[in-house]
C-alpha cells in the first residue's frame, strides 16, 4: 500500500493516478475539510480530466483520511514555500510531514519526498529525523513532480520523471511503483541530483522567460515590435526564447529557482537578476495601463478593471499570480482604489473589489488590463466592446486600441 501525504494539486493526482492504474492508495491530509469533499465525491480544484480520474481511482478503491496509514511506502507531496526575504526554503510541511511518518511507518518502509526541495534539503532537514528517531531502517528517496496546472493528467502520464534514491535498488523499486502509470523515461540518480535537476529545469525556464521580458522592455524603448523580433529569431536552428508576460505566476517558476539563489547567495547572481526581472513585470504592466490613461485623457482609476486572476489561462489556480503580485502595487498607480477585477474561472472571492460576473465587470469601465488569457476572451476583443485594452499576454490581437509590451 502507498500513503500519499498531502492532497493538493501534486499530491491528489498523483494518488488519483496511482489508484486508478492498480496500486493501493490511501490519501492523507490534514485538511479534514478537504478529505470530507473527497469522501463526499468531489474533487477540490478544477483540472482537464481529472472528475474522469478521480471516478476511476475510487471505483479502483482509493481512500481520503486525515490519519496516517501503516504501510510499505509513503509519498510527501506538500507545500514547500521560501522565505521572501533571504530566499531560502522553508521545509517546515516537509519536516512536519516526515515526522509524521516515522512515527507510523514499519521497519524497511521507504519514504519518498515528492516536493520540490532545494539541493541538500534531504540531507540537511529529512535524514537528521532518521538519525534522531532511531530510524535510518527507513529509505529515503527523492521524486520530484514534474507536471503543469491546465495539464496535470496528460503530463502524469507522460512526462519523463527522476528518481533519487541512496540505494539503487530502492531507487528501482520506486520507479517501478511511478512506472505503474508514467509511460515518459524514469532516470534513477542519487538524491542531492534528484533534488538539483528539478530546480534546473524550473530555473532555466525562469531565466528563458526573463530574457523575453527584458528584450520586451529593450523593444519598447526602440519601438520594434518583441513578439516579431522573438518569432523571426526563433526561426535559427539553435535558438528558442519563450514569450515575454505580466509575470511568472504558479507553484514552480516564480518560486523553486530562489532556492537556488538563497543557498548560494554568492555564486547565483545571473539566476537573482532573472528573477528580479520577471518579478518587475506587473509594475511594468502598470505603468503601461497608466500610459493608455493618459493617452486617453482618463484620470480614475474606478474607471480600470483587471479581467484574470489566475497564472495561466484555463485553470482556477492563483498562486503567485502576476495579478495578485500586480495588486500589491496598486496603491502606488491608482490612489489606492480596490481595482475591478473578474476570472471566470475563480468562484471564490481571493481579493477586493473582485466581482463574479462579465456584465458586472464591463460595466463603468474604459481601460481593460487582460492579465490572462482564458479561452473566454482569447483572441475576441469584442468580448470587450470598444474599451481600451492592455494586452501584456498578447492575446487579443492587433488593434488601435490595444496597448502591449
Amino acid at each position: 500500500m502507498v500513503n500519499v501525504i498531502g492532497l493538493g494539486y501534486i499530491g491528489l493526482p498523483t494518488a488519483l493516478m496511482m489508484a486508478s492504474h492498480g496500486v493501493e492508495v490511501v490519501g492523507t491530509d490534514y485538511n479534514a475539510e478537504l478529505v470530507a469533499t473527497l469522501n463526499a465525491g468531489h474533487t477540490t480544484f478544477k483540472e482537464e480530466g481529472l472528475d474522469e480520474l478521480f471516478a476511476k481511482a475510487v471505483g479502483a478503491g482509493v481512500r481520503f483520511t486525515t490519519e496516517y496509514q501503516v504501510c510499505g511506502t509513503y509519498i510527501v507531496s506538500v507545500p514547500t514555500p521560501y522565505d521572501k526575504v533571504d530566499k531560502k526554503i522553508d521545509p517546515a510541511y516537509v519536516v512536519a510531514a516526515c515526522e509524521t511518518v516515522l512515527e507510523v511507518a514499519p521497519e524497511g518502509a521507504v519514504l519518498v519526498v515528492e516536493s520540490t526541495v532545494s539541493p541538500g534539503t534531504v540531507d540537511r532537514f529529512v535524514r537528521p529525523l532518521l538519525v534522531e528517531a532511531g530510524r535510518e531502517d527507513v529509505a529515503l528517496v527523492h521524486a520530484p513532480e514534474r507536471i503543469i496546472p491546465g495539464n496535470m493528467v496528460g503530463e502524469l502520464l507522460r512526462n519523463n520523471r527522476t528518481i533519487g534514491a541512496d540505494d539503487p535498488e530502492v531507487g528501482r523499486r520506486v520507479a517501478e511503483l511511478y512506472a505503474s502509470f508514467c509511460q515518459g523515461e524514469i532516470a534513477v540518480t542519487d538524491v542531492r541530483t534528484a533534488e538539483m535537476t528539478k530546480v534546473v529545469e524550473n530555473t532555466f525556464r525562469a531565466v528563458n522567460i526573463a530574457f523575453a521580458n527584458e528584450l520586451a522592455k529593450v523593444c519598447r524603448v526602440g519601438g520594434m515590435d518583441v513578439r516579431e523580433v522573438i518569432r523571426i529569431s526563433n526561426k535559427h536552428p539553435r535558438v528558442n526564447i519563450l514569450q515575454p508576460g505580466p509575470g511568472v505566476g504558479g507553484h514552480c517558476i516564480p518560486v523553486d529557482p530562489w532556492f537556488l539563489v538563497g543557498d548560494y547567495p554568492e555564486t547565483a547572481n545571473f539566476i537573482r537578476l532573472a528573477l528580479q526581472t520577471n518579478a518587475s513585470m506587473p509594475e511594468y504592466v502598470l505603468r503601461r495601463a497608466h500610459e493608455a490613461m493618459a493617452e486617453h485623457g482618463i484620470a480614475d482609476p474606478a474607471k480600470v478593471g483587471i479581467y484574470g486572476l489566475t497564472y495561466k489561462e484555463d485553470v482556477d489556480d492563483v498562486r503567485e499570480s502576476p495579478t495578485l503580485q500586480m495588486l500589491e502595487s496598486v496603491e502606488e498607480h491608482l490612489c489606492g482604489h480596490a481595482v475591478k477585477v473578474y476570472d471566470p474561472w475563480v468562484e471564490r472571492d481571493v481579493v477586493p473589489g473582485q466581482v463574479h460576473s462579465m456584465e458586472e465587470f464591463l460595466d463603468g469601465l474604459e481601460v481593460v488590463v487582460v492579465m490572462v488569457g482564458h479561452s473566454q476572451v482569447k483572441g475576441r476583443p469584442e468580448a470587450f466592446g470598444d474599451r481600451i485594452l492592455v494586452d501584456p499576454r498578447d492575446v487579443m490581437g492587433d488593434g488601435e486600441n490595444v496597448y502591449k509590451l
